[in-house]
């Protein structure tokens, strides 16, 4: 178990410090494209749909019946959905009509502008924690998807580091036009981003050193469940607005054969139930 929590945690840095790429976006060009983060996004939201009906779902069926494999699937939104309630991930569309209003900000004079950055530092605060908040899942998920083996492992990481990309850019962007500072920006978009690495560590000693196959193809069933949400309720909205619709559909299914390609050959060259 010790060797599987560390390559857990290897692959949840991958997918957590993604966020830093995002920050680099912010502090290099100022002016992220958007659009190319939307065509990520829906790229990203093909790999995660096909991980989640072609292989966790799928499995967890095939492995425990339908029914209490769909239990533990709709489990699993419901977990998630129930987080997104209460815990909404921020988007970094609203940002950038500050950043147009810093440029036209000297009518309101100096005291409004330092006004507007403490707002503004404060909703890239808020906003790094709640995707913090929302890391603690997909580190869950890696964990457990590492557990069952390493193609299920390294495809999660993959689609979660496309998917936090532009949540790095939703925290530095406001946190660089309120301090005008690039290491602060980088350094709290890095920071939200090490919350999915504390997941793997929480729910690795939350377990038992050894799970029953019916339990883990269950936990892997509501991770399949998690995934879904996540992609449906927020990777694909955002596809949509920051690429367009007609361009972020061509994404997805782009995204979804890469990954069907990435599981039929990492299925031929490791064993289905190999454990890390």
């Amino acid at each position: 178990m010790d060797s599987q929590v560390i390559v857990a945690l290897g692959l949840s840095l991958v997918g957590g410090l993604s966020t830093s790429i995002g920050a680099l976006f912010v502090i290099l060009s100022q002016t992220p494209n958007m659009k190319m983060l939307g065509l990520l996004q829906g790229f990203a939201a093909g790999l995660m749909l096909s991980i989640s009906f072609l292989d966790l779902a799928h499995n967890a069926i095939n492995s425990i019946g339908f029914l209490r494999g769909n239990l533990w699937f709709f489990g699993g939104v419901i977990f998630f959905a129930c987080v997104a309630k209460f815990i909404p991930e921020p988007t970094v569309g609203p940002t950038t009509d500050v950043k147009k209003r810093k440029k036209n900000g000297d009518e309101g004079g100096k005291d409004m502008m330092k006004k507007q950055r403490r707002q503004v530092l404060f909703s890239g605060i808020v906003t790094a924690i709640g995707i913090s908040l929302h890391n603690f899942p997909e580190g869950m998920a890696v964990f457990l998807g590492s557990i069952k083996g390493m193609r299920v492992g390294v495809n999660l990481a993959l689609a979660i580091a496309l998917h936090n990309i532009p949540e790095g850019v939703a925290v530095a962007l406001p946190v660089y036009f309120a301090t005008e500072s690039k290491w602060q920006a980088f350094k709290l978009a890095t920071l939200s981003g090490l919350a999915e690495p504390l997941g793997v560590i929480i729910v690795a000693y939350l377990f038992p050193s050894s799970l029953s196959p019916e339990i883990l193809e269950g936990l892997l069933g509501s991770v399949g469940g998690v995934m879904a949400f996540l992609t449906l309720h927020e990777m694909l909205p955002l596809a949509f607005d920051y690429a367009g619709q007609k361009q972020a559909v061509k994404a997805v299914f782009l995204g979804m054969a890469c990954m069907s390609a990435s599981l039929y050959f990492l299925e031929l060259s490791l064993p289905e139930t190999m454990s890390l």
